[in-house]
């Protein structure tokens, strides 16, 4: 349980970064320190951070192979750590603050509860609000999508820290087809550019990574290099099992899945109480979520996709169709959650920026750093309640 914190504005002003970090943002100037006598000090260093290719049904069919070994949900953890020779804000400095920035701490935070706001961008929106509405009700709250004294983002510490670029990430990076054709041909589907890996491994965007690093060229990067990043749990791509369904875990079993089509959210309850919830894209109108009560047949790790226009566009198998490799863009992206409805999962995606949207052709996709945890919270077995 989270220790209610007092959120004073000159602690916000601590725990984040100075308005250089967004320069193109307008600041607003936080209430300033007390004066106090100076006095010798040594600066803090501060600590730096990190942080196989692998068969998905067509939708809805459930993977039949067992595959890699399932691990149990973890606790959100922040990046490893590397040296770096930048001092920390000192607490007796007066620090502007731009909304984003804040914004982006609660993003964070949110991230760590496991109550994602989807993509890390700083930018306050829908997502953010469900995400925040949802901790509070997970924590017996009033519901206002504020941050008020109840929600302790200054427990966010480092709000930032630093990857550095190692050269085994660089296999996951490579050329990308445009055309389902020239994909089927791929032994692998590849980040096109390691500011894609970068991204996705720290729950964002390239846009935000830019902002936080204007001096640094994301498309240059070598190994050796370090970023800037949000302080959040690294998806790590590596650390996937290989093709095959996860182990089925008993613990679970009790678990269920509400999904609300109109909020565009999946909530995972124990019991009553809810535990974790992530932002997903739903069926359109055209090719509508079905509703009802439904369960989870399988989890597959790293599926390779049955691509058929007939099934995506009109339900019905057809003999003109492409089977898709393995990889973070691959379209149902790193893990699939197949249901007892032909057709239908919960699954990642090569597309990010469609989360939160009614972009999927029947099935609930979410972003691959979502689907990977949300993967291990869950087992064969558990209900899927769609709204």
């Amino acid at each position: 349980m989270l220790t209610r914190l007092i959120l004073a504005p000159t602690t916000i002003a601590v725990l984040t970064l100075t308005a250089s970090t967004f320069a193109e943002e307008k600041p607003v100037p936080a209430a300033p320190a007390k004066t106090e006598p100076k006095k010798a000090e040594s600066p803090k260093e501060k600590k730096t951070s990190e942080a196989k290719p692998a068969s998905a049904p067509a939708e809805g069919k459930t993977p039949a192979e067992p595959g890699g070994l399932r691990k149990p949900a973890a606790s959100p953890t922040v990046a490893e750590k590397s040296p770096s020779s930048e001092p920390e804000p000192q607490a007796a400095r007066a620090i502007l603050i731009t909304k984003r920035e804040i914004t982006a701490q609660l993003e964070i935070f949110l991230d760590q509860q496991l109550f994602s706001p989807g993509m890390i961008d700083g930018l306050s929106g829908g997502a953010v609000t469900k995400a925040l509405r949802r901790w509070q009700r997970a924590h017996g709250l009033p519901e206002t999508g504020a941050v008020d004294e109840n929600v302790p983002i200054d427990s966010v510490y480092p709000v930032y820290t630093f990857h550095t670029v190692k050269k085994e990430e660089m296999k996951f990076v490579g050329e990308l087809p445009k055309k389902t054709a020239d994909q089927a041909r791929k032994k692998f589907l590849p980040y096109a550019a390691y500011a894609d890996f970068l991204a996705e491994r720290y729950h964002s965007n390239r846009e935000f990574l830019g902002r936080l690093n204007p001096k640094v060229r994301l498309d240059s990067l070598k190994p050796g290099d370090q970023v800037r990043v949000p302080n959040v749990e690294p998806f790590k791509l590596e650390e996937m099992p290989d093709t095959g369904n996860f182990d089925e875990e008993p613990a679970f079993a009790g678990r269920r899945v509400v999904v609300n089509r109109k909020e565009t959210m999946l909530d995972i309850f124990e019991g009553d109480k809810l535990i974790a919830s992530i932002p997903i894209a739903p069926g359109s109108s055209a090719h509508p979520t079905p509703p009802g009560k439904w369960r989870i047949l399988g989890i597959a790790s790293m599926p390779t996709f049955r691509w058929d226009e007939g099934v995506l566009n009109r339900g019905v198998r057809t003999e003109k169709f492409y089977m898709l490799p393995a990889g973070p863009r691959n379209p149902v992206g790193v893990a699939w959650i197949g249901l007892n409805k032909p057709g239908i999962g919960i699954h990642g995606t090569n597309n990010p920026y469609s989360i939160g949207t009614f972009a999927s052709h029947g099935c609930m996709r979410t972003a691959n750093w979502d689907i990977s945890r949300v993967s291990r919270m869950l087992t064969a077995g558990v209900t899927i309640e769609i709204k």
